[in-house]
């Protein structure tokens, strides 16, 4: 059975509709990532899910028991659950250990049970030798574990995280997605994550939710989300896509016009025949000669630019048509701008897309 359900969940503000009748399940010890751009709704989501808004449709269900609806909403303080915001929220004058027992102490458990819960989690989140410093002598990554170390050592049923690692810098960043990993694997606790870092997303979570508009547009592991887009917002914003739109002819074939042809070895094509394929930037194969006649997924092109990037090469291709396409090769396929060139779309990497 599900253990956190949201169905047809709505929020407004004013003649703004931000959450729009969305319904997601997550079962127990999973971490699902909320996933999408600014204004979205992941964030007003993951304040329904801890209490601090009310809907204005729908329902919010925890482990069977209804903790949400317009009529009736349980306060955060009553849903066991810790949220980590984008600030860590520390108090500059309570060291790592009073910071972390914190939340025991208001809960008013025994000094003992206090003492080994707070060591413990420390000794997790690798704070043990940081216990007596103050916020303010730690790296923000080390900030940031104590805000995790807070969060967790409650044992909440549920655990948000709003954006947590939004304010540390590029290095740190990655190797905190690591270490959320590493503790969510140790704890399993239902974790709900909100970011806008796809990186973060395909790191961390078990389960990416893909929000656009205030709508889901699709949820799945990160290899599906990635490898099987189902519209053209998912296909561009999950590691980004060329994506041509067309005519589909009844079989596998997407004519996009201007002589670009495309067969296509997977998805689903539009029913009433406007249909669009997807294709990622390095998946698609630059040669100076032409193809053998017929060959499927040939087009010839005209290199507009050629960006050296360390480990590859990153360039935009002019089309007969008008389109312009990205294309990332290695390092050793060279080709200067203006060049001529063949652009190859492997067949079995065109993904059909209905919507």
């Amino acid at each position: 059975m599900p253990f956190l359900e949201l169905t047809g969940l709505s929020k407004r503000f004013g003649a703004l509709t931000v959450v729009n009748d969305i319904s997601l399940t997550i079962e127990k010890g999973q971490l699902v990532c909320l996933l999408g751009p600014s204004g979205c709704g992941k964030t007003t989501t993951l304040r329904l899910i801890a209490g601090f808004l009310e809907p204005d449709g729908g329902e919010i269900k925890v482990g069977g028991r209804s903790i949400s609806t317009p009529q009736r909403s349980l306060p955060p303080e009553k849903r066991n659950m810790s949220m980590i915001f984008q600030s860590y929220a520390l108090w500059p004058h309570m060291t790592v250990f009073e910071n972390v027992a914190y939340g025991l102490r208001l809960r008013s458990l025994p000094k003992t049970e206090i003492q080994q819960r707070v060591d413990t989690i420390l000794a997790a989140t690798k704070l043990d030798q940081l216990a007596q410093r103050y916020p303010g002598n730690l790296s923000g990554g080390q900030q940031q574990r104590v805000s995790l170390a807070r969060a967790l050592v409650i044992e909440p049923e549920i655990l948000l995280l709003d954006e947590p690692l939004s304010n540390l810098d590029a290095n740190l960043r990655e190797e905190m997605r690591y270490e959320i990993r590493r503790l969510h694997d140790k704890y399993r606790y239902t974790t709900v994550y909100v970011t806008h870092d796809q990186s973060e997303a395909m790191t961390t979570s078990d389960i990416i939710v893909v929000m656009n508009q205030g709508v889901i547009e699709q949820a799945g592991s990160p290899e599906d989300i990635y490898q099987r887009p189902l519209t053209e917002f998912v296909a561009r914003f999950i590691g980004s896509a060329n994506v041509f739109k067309g005519r589909w002819d009844g079989r596998d074939i997407v004519d996009c016009g201007n002589g670009l042809v495309l067969r296509c070895g997977s998805g689903d094509f539009a029913p009433q025949g406007d249909s669009a394929v997807s294709i990622r930037h390095h998946d698609i194969r630059i040669a100076l000669s032409p193809p053998d006649q017929g060959a499927p997924n040939w087009i010839a092109g005209l290199v507009a630019r050629q960006v050296y990037l360390g480990p590859h090469r990153d360039y935009l291709v002019n089309l007969a048509g008008g389109e312009t396409v990205r294309v990332i090769t290695p390092v050793d396929a060279m080709f200067e701008a203006g060049s001529s060139v063949w652009l190859h779309f492997p067949p079995e990497h065109c993904r059909a897309l209905a919507r």
